[in-house]
């Protein structure tokens, strides 16, 4: 269907203005666009075939009016041809064909000095033809078509011989290199635009794995480091050496935090769920609940510990932030964590919970499937099958 896309071979859909990047351009800016500066160029050049049929026009005229009308209308034909493919590509698909039309009617009007000369003049139209990036089932019966139109009339005006055979096949070759041509150019342009798609791509993708992980490491170790520092701060009076001690891995939260952080921002950030159970029990110890965690981590497969502590590090996390519980419980039963707690229970806010909705993703990303709702405790339960 010629519905905005061209066959530019198998498996090779062409957008049609891949060859010249328009996208929203107007007509006018189309014509000036660097897409058409490249192609007056090489139009330009090819214009020099032009000059042969100047030359018959001035030798057909009966009078110096007469020639300079000829020399007219080929200098006319050439400017039309130079037009002719940035006001193809300005123009939906079903309407490109136009401007091809328009200029084979164009070159008739030389014919009152060259004659059935004219189809010197075709090769042009079939250019315009191929560079108008048409689809395929289209594009080879016009200039097929065209060449054998040719050559009917070169055999009916000069006679059937060897000789009228170069005019059709120089038109019919040309044309089809250069319908190849426009695909090959169109197919780079497009290839080039999903490089720049994809670059675009790779960078929002790794600017939400750093802010995921920064939200996981900081909300974590923040969390912890509040507890701690209210901890102390009511420690101070009543046990100074405790409060000491509080503060002293405070100090060593902030710090592992900071180097977390450049971790993460260098690519480089892993999480181990033996390390987060250590890290949980401590939490929780300072945040006063009390912690039910297994004593071993073997039985989560070895290549969904990374993944099974980000679960361990969040749960943890939102229990100490929203549950308001008593008591945390962290199992792990096959390839399955579940981090629950006998507190206040499942919330509107612990749905739309932004540490929730990245560890969703994660866990997602990584073919597992993660639930929340209310545990066997009474509070809140997160469960996630690695």
């Amino acid at each position: 269907m010629m519905d905005g896309r061209v066959d530019g071979g198998p498996g090779w859909p062409v957008r049609p203005s891949s060859i010249t990047s328009f996208g929203r351009l107007s007509r006018a800016e189309i014509l000036v666009s660097a897409g058409a500066r490249r192609w007056y160029v090489g139009a330009a050049i090819a214009l020099i075939w032009l000059i042969s049929i100047a030359q018959d026009a001035v030798e057909h005229s009966g009078s110096v009016p007469a020639a300079i009308g000829g020399v007219a209308l080929v200098v006319l034909f050439g400017a039309a041809f130079l037009a002719g493919a940035p006001l193809t590509w300005s123009l939906p698909l079903r309407l490109r064909l136009l401007v091809p039309a328009g200029l084979l009617a164009l070159s008739f009007t030389l014919f009152p000095w060259v004659h059935w000369g004219v189809v010197g003049t075709w090769t042009y139209v079939g250019v315009l033809v191929g560079m108008g990036l048409l689809p395929w089932r289209v594009t080879w019966p016009v200039i097929v078509g065209l060449a054998a139109v040719a050559l009917v009339a070169l055999g009916v005006t000069e006679g059937w011989s060897e000789d009228i055979l170069w005019v059709p096949a120089i038109i019919l070759s040309i044309s089809a290199m250069m319908a190849a041509f426009a695909r090959t150019t169109a197919t780079i342009a497009q290839l080039r635009d999903t490089q720049v798609e994809l670059e675009l791509l790779a960078v929002e993708r790794e600017r939400n794995r750093v802010g995921r992980d920064l939200h996981d490491i900081l909300g974590h170790s923040l969390t912890v480091i509040t507890v701690k520092a209210e901890l102390a701060g009511r420690l101070i009076d009543a046990d100074p050496q405790r409060a000491r001690t509080e503060i002293a891995e405070v100090e060593g939260l902030a710090r592992g935090a900071l180097a977390d952080v450049r971790a993460t921002v260098a690519g480089f950030r892993g999480v181990n769920v033996s390390t987060e159970l250590a890290a949980a029990r401590s939490a929780l110890a300072a945040a006063g609940i009390a912690a039910d965690l297994p004593s071993s981590t073997d039985v989560i497969p070895a290549d969904r510990r990374e993944l099974a502590g980000w679960v361990v590090r969040e749960g943890v996390t939102n229990v100490i932030r929203h549950s308001g519980a008593s008591t945390c419980r962290i199992s792990f039963r096959g390839a399955e964590v579940e981090v629950a707690d006998d507190g206040v229970g499942p919330t509107a806010s612990a749905a739309t919970s932004t540490g929730l909705a990245g560890l969703r993703e994660r866990v997602e990303s990584a073919g597992g499937r993660m639930s929340v709702g209310r545990s066997d405790l009474g509070g809140f339960s997160l469960r996630v099958v690695l």
